[in-house]
């Protein structure tokens, strides 16, 4: 990566915090990425194909963008969103791009331009700031890059110094290409590029077509998932040939944190579902139970949890009616944890073979709930701010409000949990930036020696996450 145009970004204003954040951030600012969650599509990596247009690579994919500029009326078919009505959809990257352009000015302050801007300057080596006026000359410059042999997915990925990538897969992905990036080379047990067992299609009762994927999760497995038993051996056998494609996580994302211990209750409710007569409550009860029945599997293969409740999907229907999921009309809600996490933490909080790694969309359950608890259960960690608050004030906030109850060991590091493949450098650095910040006011406040924060910077960048998420020291 290019020397930062932008030196001292987001360090602290104070000259001499500053001076000591810029020691601090030299430590990790060129450290291996680590990336065990996210959505890059394996497919990028496997084929190495050109990217697209500019348009196609940075807008079209991210909801991000295409959601605030529906929240000022435009809509995504003018910003080349797939429909899944027929709506036709503008298909030129270029005025797409200059669509775009016309409201840049509505990312003012987000981290939207801060992760696009340093995208530009330090992936592409393109200054020139955007406006309507630019648009034109922005967008030739990075369709001329990305017309080099050095920008396609491969070349990048070494140059963005990725060590590991962790991609998200449901059970009915036939794990095609990461096949193929094992027998290249890339992927596998070990590997650089590894997937994540995500259940969600098969364990909410809601989800579109849960029936027939459930079907479909009998297929691929032989197994008969009319039964619930068959149903949970069906699961087992997709979690062990996630594990043989190098996966070290699975990744649930639940509408709440809750958890619950159903017995032989768990059956009735299965075979109702199954027979489409659940009823109101019966799919958050099923997926609570689910949480304990993957935590109990965590235990005999390895597994790590990953918990990302709190998100109301699809919020927006008009939006999901006509364009389909992930495309911005998810909504965070407020999320409880102390009694919801209850009944998994009563079974297995106390057991270090379980590591859960939990989320969390409410800002306001930082202190109240989600530190006591991480400092008070061996299996349990906090994940990194993500989504809606993966924002350098919520990281500074949340090393703020979680340090002193939970430390900085009981946290797993930063995720990008990104489908834009080109902002994962740019988003690891803006955390590098953060924590460099925060451990330079301890130093300068005399509350940790130099040398403890210079520790410290490379665990929560390098160290921690490399070992929460089991990548082991054989990575290629």
């Amino acid at each position: 990566m290019p020397t930062s145009t932008r030196p001292d970004l987001l360090l602290p204003a104070d000259p001499g915090q500053r001076a000591l954040a810029r020691e601090l951030y030299a430590l990790v600012a060129r450290l291996p990425i680590i990336s065990p969650h996210g959505h890059v599509d394996p497919a990028l990596l496997a084929e190495d194909q050109p990217f697209g247009d500019p348009a196609q690579l940075l807008i079209v994919p991210d909801h991000y963008l295409t959601r605030m500029l529906l929240s000022q009326g435009v809509p995504p078919s003018e910003l080349g969103v797939p429909s899944r009505d027929g709506t036709p959809v503008e298909t030129d990257g270029r005025r797409i791009w200059r669509r775009f352009a016309e409201h840049w000015h509505l990312f003012r302050g987000t981290p939207s331009r801060l992760w696009l801007e340093q995208t530009f300057t330090e992936v592409f080596g393109v200054d020139t700031r955007l406006s309507p006026a630019t648009a034109d000359e922005v967008y030739d410059a990075l369709a001329a890059k990305l017309a080099e042999p050095d920008f396609r997915p491969r070349a990048l990925f070494e140059r963005f110094n990725i060590e590991v990538l962790a991609t998200t897969e449901s059970p009915l992905d036939d794990l095609g290409r990461h096949a193929k990036l094992a027998a290249d080379g890339w992927g596998g047990p070990g590997g650089r590029v590894v997937t994540t067992f995500r259940p969600d299609n098969v364990v909410d009762l809601e989800f579109e077509d849960w029936s027939a994927n459930v079907d479909r999760l009998g297929e691929i497995t032989g197994e008969d998932t009319g039964t619930y038993a068959g149903y949970l051996a069906a699961l087992r056998a997709r979690r062990a040939a996630f594990i043989d494609a190098g996966a070290t996580s699975s990744d649930h994302g639940h509408r709440t944190a809750r958890t619950l211990d159903l017995g032989a209750d768990a059956a009735t409710l299965f075979d109702r579902a199954r027979r489409g007569r659940a009823e109101p409550g019966d799919a958050e009860a099923f997926a609570a139970h689910m949480l304990l029945e993957f935590a109990r599997m965590s235990l005999d293969d390895g597994l790590v949890m990953q918990l990302h409740p709190g998100a109301v999907r699809n919020h927006n229907r008009w939006l999901y009616a006509r364009h389909g999921r992930d495309v911005g009309g998810d909504i965070p809600q407020v999320t409880e944890y102390v009694h919801a996490l209850a009944p998994l933490l009563d079974a297995y909080g106390n057991d270090p073979r379980l590591r859960v790694v939990l989320y969390t969309l409410d800002e306001d359950t930082f202190t109240r709930e989600l530190a006591p608890l991480a400092g008070g259960y061996a299996a349990l960690l906090l994940g990194a701010p993500w989504w809606f608050l993966d924002s350098p004030e919520v990281l500074r906030r949340f090393r703020e409000t979680v340090t002193e109850t939970a430390g900085f060991y009981n946290t797993a590091g930063f995720v990008d949990d990104t489908r834009a493949f080109c902002s994962i450098p740019v988003r690891h650095d803006v955390a590098r930036r953060i924590d460099a910040g925060f451990l330079a006011r301890l130093v300068a406040e005399h509350r940790l020696p130099m040398d403890e924060a210079a520790e410290t910077i490379v665990d929560l960048a390098y160290r921690l996450p490399k070992q929460v998420y089991k990548f082991g020291e054989g990575q290629q």
